[in-house]
């Protein structure tokens, strides 16, 4: 067996990032932007007003008077200059006029007229925002997974459509003669498929693109057929099937190059990896827990190192343990576990069940805590690692 370490390590050495493509701003969200975007201009690109009131030149103090002599508003400037005496009615966002210095706001001045006088006590703040004060042409906005709040500074920048790696295609292929879809009359030795719902979602929430195949029977050929409608994902993902029973047959594929097979890991013994015609495959578990722990430590990173994530392993924080736990064994354990407030850190409690068929158990939790292998006892307080779920 190898170290889930190791195993990590020989998936994302099968799984390159795939070729770049443009497409509009509006369908950028959840893309991974791959090359820098670059601002064409200023934000804001004018000095504008920060406040409602009278844009007027140097430090008036109560009882000084003003001409209004035009007004600004959003989208449409004034185009003359304050002078000594003068103020332009200006409101927020509207470009603040030449020769104008300072913003009064409207609560501080009374208005009679054509004229406005500064009240006692008037705030003192200039209310301008300088030209550029968000960002200036030629700021760059670095390779990322695009949010909505990037989108909006995209948008700002002036940059229409953006440069995005192309979305992973994942071809999901449940395996087994017990396994019949939700909705369907099972018979009593069979049970509903449930894995590949979890992962596709993973997936298209990571920003691939995953395809549900049909179900594999327990025969070569069933089999065969199944995997010849994956040929043209970008990585093959198979559910169950991969251990050593006379039934598992993914391991027997023909054209199958093997990467490894078997790690120590719980749950999740039974993986494996590898090509299958040049495609890069990913065999998980057929058992609930496992494949779906197994995803978010093999399936999930793969997809980001498609998408050119420099950083596509799981990332583990630090929770304090709530609880004492025995020395763990000889397989790295990814137990199921609940987060919760904590002083400095979030505590963290695992299930006393931790049996990897249980996906009520899963449901339930919000978090993996991680026992590296041979990991002695700990007492409650204990910082540990985890990864959210």
């Amino acid at each position: 067996m190898i170290s889930v370490e190791e195993a990590l390590a020989h998936c994302l050495s099968l799984a390159e990032p795939l070729a770049a493509e443009t497409v509009p701003l509006a369908k950028a969200a959840g893309r991974w932007m791959c090359a820098p975007a670059v601002a064409s201009r200023d934000q804001p690109p004018f000095a504008a007003s920060a406040m409602d009131g009278y844009a007027v030149d140097g430090n008036p103090g109560p009882g000084d008077s003003f001409l209004v002599i035009g007004e600004a508003g959003a989208g449409h400037a004034f185009n003359g200059r304050i002078s000594a005496g003068q103020a332009a009615r200006v409101f927020t966002g509207a470009p603040v006029p030449e020769g104008a210095t300072r913003v009064l706001i409207q609560e501080d001045v009374d208005r009679d007229r054509d004229r406005i006088t500064v009240r006692a006590g008037a705030d003192a703040g200039r209310h301008i925002r300088p030209q550029g004060q968000d960002f200036r042409v030629g700021d760059r906005l670095s390779p990322r997974r695009l949010r909505p709040n990037d989108l909006a500074l995209l948008a700002a920048m002036n940059i229409p459509e953006v440069t995005v790696t192309r979305r992973p295609v994942v071809a999901l292929v449940a395996t087994g003669d017990e396994l019949v879809m939700p909705g369907e009359d099972p018979r009593p030795d069979q049970i509903i498929a449930s894995n590949s719902f979890a992962l596709k979602a993973m997936v298209e929430a990571e920003g691939g693109e995953a395809r549900l195949l049909p179900i594999a029977r327990d025969n070569e050929a069933d089999l065969a057929t199944v995997l010849s409608l994956a040929q043209d994902a970008d990585l093959i993902v198979t559910i169950g099937g991969a251990s050593v029973g006379d039934h598992d047959l993914v391991g027997r594929v023909a054209g199958l190059e093997h990467a490894f097979w078997k790690l120590a890991l719980r749950p999740g013994k039974p993986l494996m990896a590898g090509r299958l015609h040049g495609v890069p495959m990913l065999g998980l578990p057929g058992n609930p827990v496992s494949a779906i722990v197994c995803g978010h430590l093999f399936l999930l990173p793969m997809v980001r190192a498609m998408l050119g994530q420099p950083d596509p392993a799981p990332q583990p924080g630090s929770a304090r343990l709530s609880v004492n736990l025995p020395a763990n064994g000889p397989r790295a354990h990814y137990m199921r576990a609940r987060l919760g407030p904590g002083d400095g850190l979030p505590s963290i409690t695992p299930f006393d069940r931790q049996d990897s068929a249980l996906l009520s158990i899963l449901g339930e939790a919000n978090a993996l805590l991680i026992r590296p292998v041979n990991d002695g006892p700990r007492v409650a307080g204990d910082a540990v690692p985890f990864l959210r779920l």
